[in-house]
């Protein structure tokens, strides 16, 4: 099977890839067609994004889709910031302005539990219309400061509950094995290689 990945994101179209390649041997992953422009992520929730970013890849390329949304929801901050995790910061924000204002948000609530969840929705979409939709998600805690050099988005301010303590961004290795997303696209390969 041959699918094109609809991710522009360097660092998470180098994750899905790894991912994907690992757990589906045979299964060609093309990059993003550099000419398609960006999708507008305007939809109320993770399933609606990675939607969105597939049918617009699937119409522009005729191929199958490989597409994902991922939030980091915060219960002291309700579920925030969610399916806006990307731009929480505002528009054009970096990893680190978003991290930043994490960590401020978090700083009006003392005392108040530090649990999260990193979600990832990911899907399959096919010319025909069908899709394959798999979910994935990693509890863990927001520390008081970033920690670690590694990984890219929130992996500074998240420790995972089954891990050893460490930040995704001070373990790869971790994050490959615990994260959000590669659960989420080794459920979604489990579910391609049922369709042959």
């Amino acid at each position: 099977m041959e699918v094109v990945l609809a991710s522009a994101n360097p660092h998470k179209a180098a994750e899905i890839q790894a991912i994907l390649a690992a757990a589906t041997p045979g299964l060609v992953v093309r990059p993003r067609p550099p000419e398609v422009p960006e999708v507008e992520e305007d939809a109320p929730d993770l399933v609606g994004n990675a939607r969105l970013k597939a049918v617009a890849l699937t119409e522009a390329t005729g191929l199958p889709a490989v597409a994902d949304d991922t939030g980091l929801e915060v219960d002291a901050l309700g579920g925030a910031p969610g399916v806006f995790s990307a731009r929480w910061a505002g528009e054009g924000a970096t990893y680190a302005d978003n991290v930043a204002k994490l960590l401020a948000e978090l700083a009006r609530h003392p005392g108040a539990p530090r649990t999260a969840r990193f979600r990832t929705v990911a899907i399959c979409r096919f010319p025909d219309g069908r899709e394959v939709v798999a979910e994935g998600s990693c509890p863990g805690t927001v520390p008081l400061a970033a920690d670690g050099a590694g990984g890219f988005g929130y992996d500074p301010v998240f420790v995972p509950d089954e891990g050893d303590g460490r930040t995704f961004a001070e373990s790869p290795d971790l994050k490959a094995r615990l994260s959000h997303r590669a659960r989420a696209f080794r459920a979604l390969a489990a579910e391609l290689s049922l369709l042959g």
